[in-house]
């Protein structure tokens, strides 16, 4: 039977990019022509998809197996593969396509220059403006725990060792951001995904299992490197996913930046926010290297020959990547926002 060669465009046409060129061509690399018309056709059991296309049923399940693997599909069931459906969004064939790929090493390095070329010319400009559209933010910044363990009235969802605990399973995985952009020298494999996102991950073998120990000890990595925590802006709930965000390669960032949208459209402030002792900064600059958000800038300090640090309020996010790395310890942070301020919070 013959293939339909718009396959690939239906499927684009799925999520907003039936024009573009790129996006053709990464459709091209992760499935031939008969699976495409295959993915087209979901959702529907194999056997009715080998009737309706006229294929064996034992090669619609080989056919259908390999694009899970490549994440093109995501069943219901991971473990008995059924419910199989296209990728919802851009976003989620974005991440789920380059958390595993199955390329020889010239053919992976082509499929990440693609994403990123596609990326920044076609979906980052219209990314941007999604996120200026918004009328709140559905991530916030969470901050570092090293930098707020002495703050009193710290709860759960401001701490990001609790907010995962009470995930089963967990996993991490290759951020699809770094992958493909690759600017920076932070940690690829920082993403966690929690939950039935860590069920994914683990059933498909593009993550890594992790105890919670484990966990923690990757959210000491990316403190230490300075990436910053990303969560959905709720307090109670199962989220997912745990983003931790560079501002040179992550979508949750690099979107914002190219279309001069605040940080604020995307991710709203921790409940923290960095303050700083000038009389013990020993003007290393540090804080200003890590800063992500421009908030700490040097000024000339009374009686100082030394510039001295000064934070922004307006500027700052509370991640407090500046404060973990503070040598002189003239950095803290403080609480300026009651529970409230988040979502779903219980009032204490």
């Amino acid at each position: 039977m013959s293939t339909n060669p718009d396959a690939y465009t239906d499927l684009a046409s799925r999520h907003n990019f039936a024009e573009s060129q790129r996006y053709r061509q990464i459709m091209q690399m992760l499935m031939t022509p008969a699976q495409a018309q295959l993915v087209a056709a979901l959702p529907a059991p194999p056997e009715e998809l080998s009737q309706k296309l006229g294929r064996p049923l034992s090669q619609v399940k080989a056919d259908l197996e390999e694009l899970f693997l490549k994440g093109v599909i995501i069943p219901k069931n991971f473990q008995t593969r059924e419910g199989y459906r296209f990728c919802r969004s851009t976003e989620q064939f974005h991440d789920a396509t380059q958390g595993m790929t199955r390329f020889d090493k010239a053919a992976e390095k082509k499929f990440f220059a693609l994403w990123d070329e596609f990326c920044n010319k076609e979906w980052y400009p219209e990314l941007g403006k999604s996120y200026a559209a918004r009328e709140q933010p559905l991530e916030r910044v969470v901050a570092a725990y090293k930098a707020i363990e002495k703050v009193p009235g710290v709860q759960p969802y401001d701490d990001v060792r609790e907010l995962i605990k009470s995930a089963d399973p967990i996993a991490v995985v290759p951020c699809p951001c770094r992958r493909h952009a690759q600017k920076c020298t932070k940690p690829v494999d920082t993403c966690l995904q929690l939950g039935r996102g860590g069920e994914y991950a683990i059933v498909r073998g593009s993550g890594r299992k992790l105890t919670p120990q484990q966990a923690v000890a990757v959210l000491d990595e990316v403190e230490e490197s300075g990436e910053v925590h990303i969560w959905p802006n709720v307090a109670g709930g199962a989220p997912r996913f745990m983003c931790n965000c560079c501002d040179d390669c992550c979508v949750a960032w690099v979107p914002l930046t190219q279309n001069d949208v605040s940080v604020g459209k995307r991710a709203a402030k921790s409940r923290f926010e960095a303050t700083v002792q000038q009389s013990q900064c020993d003007g290393c600059q540090v804080c200003v290297d890590r800063c992500m958000f421009n908030a700490i800038e040097m000024v000339k300090a009374p009686g100082s020959k030394k510039l001295k640090a000064q934070v922004d309020p307006e500027k700052c996010w509370g991640c407090g990547l500046c404060v973990i790395k503070c040598e002189p310890k003239a950095l803290s942070m403080r609480m300026v926002r009651p529970p409230a301020y988040i979502p779903g919070a219980v009032p204490v």
